[in-house]
This record gives C-alpha cells, structure tokens and sequence, in this order.
C-alpha cells in the first residue's frame, strides 16, 4: 500500500520507517512544504518521497494525520473522502488551547476530527505508546509477551485493516470499540504509556 502521512514528527517519521519495513511505500508531508522534508526522506530511502500535505492525502491508500490535535482543521478534507484515516493525535489543553466540548466530556479529538472529515473512516491508534518505543519494541507475531497496542473507531472493516498494519508493525491490537472510546487510552487514562500485553492491556481499557 501507500501510506500518507500528514505531519512528519516522531511519530510520523517512526509510523513511515514501519510502513517500509513492512513493504509499503510513504509520502510524507509537514507544514512547511516538502523541500523541508529531504533530510527525512534521505534517511527513510528508497520508498519515500515528500509532498504537500494535500497530495499526501491524495496518494495514501491509509492517510496517518499525526499533527498537533489543535490544527486539525488544517487536514485536506476532499482528497481523504472514502479513505482510511489514522488518527495518532492527544488532545493536550496546554499546546492546542482549550476545547470545551472535549473538556466537558461531550465528545473527543478523535471524534472532532471525524466530524471534520465525514466522508472517511477515522482509527485511533498510535497516540498511546512514545515513537521511541514505537520503533523498537515490534516483534513477529506470537512472540510471548509482545506488545499490544489499542485502537478504537466506527467502521468494522477500518478497523481490520488498521490492524493488519499495526501487527505487520510488531504489535498485538486491542479493539477499545467505536470511536468515541478512544478516551480510554488518552492521556491521564490507565492504558496510556504503560507497556501491556493484549490481555492487561484490556483491563487497562476497562478501567478507563
């Protein structure tokens, strides 16, 4: 597949490495304009190219949005239609500024951005482990002890297909449920940092 990637920061630079490794290529994007990304390229190889964000979007068959939650309005709506959308943000009041309908409970970043993008299949994932982690920690399938990591999201088949990816990545995969039990594994919640196997990693979710 082509996995785009809007933002190229840790996680979005981590998320690209795996993505190759895997066997798939990457276009990666940031806000600055792609001639800001050939550092990064270089160092991902063959595989990997920079582009805007819009075309980035355009050619990902999966689309990773890892940019600060607070600009989320600035992720290209059109080409994202019918597409499968990662969503690796955590809303942090102290960066992006106050949202009073996620602070009240009322709904989440991840739902926000779905309610931006209606036309695509939003997956959390990827916001609850540190990239550094994120990039070491993969192990083959049915390795003892290996890692899980959970998602959540309201499209049955985007999930699946998150999923693949993610143990192609090295990793167990959790189902938290639809999209708006993402907060169980945001920030401040038991099953946010801490490494877990797939069944602690349940428990964590259900305290949460």
């Amino acid at each position: 597949m082509v996995i785009g990637l809007i933002g190229s920061g840790h996680i979005g630079g981590t998320v690209a490495k795996l993505a190759l490794d895997a066997g798939h290529s990457v276009v990666v994007s940031n806000s600055r304009g792609p001639e800001t990304l050939s550092e990064l390229v270089e160092r991902l190889g063959p595989g990997a190219r920079a582009a805007t964000a819009a075309e980035a979007a355009a050619a990902g068959d999966i689309v990773v949005v890892t940019i600060p939650f607070g600009r989320y309005r600035e992720v290209p709506v059109e080409p994202l239609a019918g597409k499968i959308v990662i969503d690796t943000n955590n809303y942090y009041h102290e960066r992006d500024g106050r949202f009073p309908d996620i602070d009240s409970g009322e709904t989440s970043d991840s739902e926000t951005l779905a309610a931006h993008l209606p036309a695509s299949q939003v997956v959390k994932a990827f916001n609850s482990i540190h990239y550094a982690q994120l990039g070491e920690e993969g192990v083959s399938r049915g390795t003892e002890g290996r890692r899980a990591l959970p998602i959540a999201g309201d499209d049955a088949e985007a999930k699946k297909v998150v999923a693949e990816l993610i143990d192609s990545f090295g990793f167990d995969v959790v189902d938290a449920g639809p999209l708006a039990e993402g907060r169980r594994f945001q920030r401040d919640k038991p099953a946010y940092g801490p490494r877990f196997t797939a069944e602690t990693l349940k428990e964590a979710l259900a305290q949460g």
